[in-house]
């Protein structure tokens, strides 16, 4: 198994979060250098395009492999917490068949059904997502390998090798993505300029020109993110290879014989199918999206175009609608609110991640008041987060969307889609904690009536002409309140605990509340007397300042969650001198 690296390399749950925030972080801006200037080169409708794709790999990919990593972590975090090593290495020797099986079937599954889908979803319209779905397919085979690694570290508490393959992956996609599409791009118009064409599709302009192009374009960025999952790949097998897993030969020694592999390959699936469910019904989520907001968006332009065309009149150009292609204009524009919704749960999703193992771990020895205070700690820091920052996306959604570069209409999906990410971002750890003890079923049972009232919102308002696109804002934002309200209801019962609930939301609603609205009388002010994008950064500042000022006065932090980090003693005793935590 090559070198071990030994028990220093097991994280408490802030530690470990830290680990995978600092990845999410530099993920995420890496990921801002890819998004911001891919949308300036393909323009919202080849991001349409990039949507669509993604928006199907998505509830594939979870069907296929996403409740695995989960049920691995799980499973290994249990075995450790009682001595059973031998069983967390048959566990990681039984996931990779089952993984590579699951991979080839998904990635086959979404290669010979893009067709078919794209059809239906643009009812039969627009058939320019193909190039960029049949890019994306091999990734789904990729990336379920990285997931058995993924999993397998979680479990042991190790966040390193999660973290550095994230940033692997998103420098690859950065990279070759970016050049993909801007080459493309530029052959496209090459290619115009000498014969008239593109592609070998004639054209009557240059606008037109890279118009005919964007298909391929998506699927040039698309190529980047595929390349980047065979290399997040490479990176965790050759980190295994040369770093173990940290179990020692003394601890395998010490360790009662595993149970039969048939048992193992039986609990690892049972435990895996309700969360791959689960994980299904959040991607659907998505899916839902891309099917009946476009296919609405069309039922508006053949009845009544005018009410879109006035509305956004200014904001489509010529090509767009001389090409009928307002459906995918517009869907690209909820999809770069999308991407600024998803930065909160992304970062949320690290607390998912290192709370899992240490709540399975606290579950396992039966002690109440453990359980109490693990599930009290991941909440806490989680509404200390989400709050904030869905407020600030919510309040700041136009001044936001313009220092990035989109247009008015992603400003304006945004203001809804902001409040969603509050609860969206709360309703992942609270999933994984729900799995923790035990109940691994719940979050299906809860996704799946989500799921439902998403799609009925989402095709009753997104075909009103007057609501059009921001109807599945709407439907998003409902849809994740009532998922994280009954899920938090849910995990109480379960764990049989009483939360305080002033500490853990009312604090950080207070503090975000004077934080937002301070930016926001900053950002109004300073854009009377410098640059609107400059004013916007100092008011993001200013917001960050207050927000932590407010929760070292209310003393939201408590000493036990600063004693988790790295340096946490040195941390806690500063702190505690200035009387900022008990």
């Amino acid at each position: 198994m090559g070198k071990r690296m030994g028990r220093s390399t097991k994280q408490s749950f802030l530690h470990g979060a830290l680990i995978l925030l600092v990845a999410v972080a530099i993920v995420k801006v890496i990921g801002a250098l890819f998004k911001i200037p891919l949308n300036l080169i393909i323009t919202p409708v080849g991001m349409g395009y990039f949507s669509t794709a993604y928006n199907l790999y998505n509830p594939i990919f979870s069907l296929a492999t996403a409740g695995f990593p989960i049920a691995i972590a799980r499973l290994v975090s249990e075995n450790y917490a009682r001595g059973r090593f031998r069983d967390i290495r048959q566990i990681h020797k039984v996931s990779i068949p089952i993984f590579l099986t699951l991979g080839l079937l998904a990635f086959c599954l979404m290669f010979f059904g893009a067709k078919p889908y794209v059809s239906y979803a643009t009812d039969r319209g627009d058939m320019n997502a193909l190039p960029a779905i049949y890019l994306l397919s091999p990734a789904i085979l990729f990336s379920s390998m990285v997931a058995i690694y993924r999993g397998y570290y979680e479990g042991l508490r190790n966040m390193y090798p999660t973290a550095l393959s994230e940033v692997v992956e998103a420098l690859f996609k950065l990279v070759l993505g970016l050049a993909g599409a801007y080459l493309v791009i530029q052959n496209g118009l090459n290619e115009y300029a000498a014969s008239g064409t593109v592609y070998g599709i004639p054209v009557e302009s240059v606008e037109y020109a890279k118009a005919a192009a964007l298909p391929y374009a998506a699927a040039g960025a698309i190529f980047g993110v595929t390349v980047g999952s065979a290399f997040g790949f490479v990176f965790l097998w050759i980190y295994h290879k040369c770093n173990g897993d940290g179990i020692t030969h003394e601890m395998l020694a010490g360790s009662p014989r595993p149970y039969p592999m048939k048992q193992t390959v039986v609990r690892l699936v049972r435990t895996a199918i309700p969360v791959a469910l689960g994980a299904l019904a959040v991607n659907l989520s998505s899916l839902v999206d891309t099917t009946f907001v476009q296919r609405r968006l069309r039922d508006i332009m053949s009845v009544h175009p005018e009410v879109l065309l006035q509305e956004y009149s200014g904001l489509l150009s010529e090509v767009v609608i001389q090409t009928d292609r307002v459906p995918t204009f517009l869907f690209g524009c909820y999809g770069n609110a999308t991407t600024l919704f998803m930065l909160v749960p992304a970062i949320t999703q690290a607390f998912g991640v290192s709370a899992l193992p240490n709540v399975t771990t606290a579950w396992t020895t039966g002690d109440p008041k453990k359980i109490k205070n693990s599930i009290e700690t991941v909440l806490r820091v989680v509404a200390m987060i989400t709050i904030p920052a869905g407020l600030g996306l919510s309040v700041l959604s136009g001044p936001i969307t313009q220092l990035l570069g989109y247009n008015e209409i992603t400003g304006k999906i945004l203001i809804l889609l902001g409040l969603g990410a509050i609860f969206a971002a709360t309703d992942t750890p609270i999933n994984s904690m729900l799995q923790a003890v035990g109940r691994v079923d719940l979050p299906i049972k809860l996704l799946s009536v989500g799921l439902v009232i998403k799609v009925v919102l989402n095709y009753l308002l997104v075909g009103i002409p007057e609501i059009n696109v921001m109807g599945a804002g709407i439907g998003t934002l409902v849809c994740y309140f009532f998922l994280t309200v009954f899920g938090l209801v849910l995990l109480c019962r379960e764990a049989k605990i009483k939360l305080n609930w002033i500490g853990l939301f009312v604090k950080p609603f207070l503090s975000g509340g004077v934080c937002v609205l301070s930016a926001y009388l900053v950002q109004n002010y300073a854009a009377m007397l410098v640059d609107g994008r400059i004013a916007t950064i100092l008011a993001l500042f200013v917001a960050v300042v207050v927000y932590g000022a407010c929760m070292l006065w209310t003393r939201a932090l408590q000493k036990s969650d600063i004693l988790m980090l790295p340096k946490g003693q040195k941390i806690a005793k500063i702190l505690e001198n200035h009387g900022w935590i008990r």
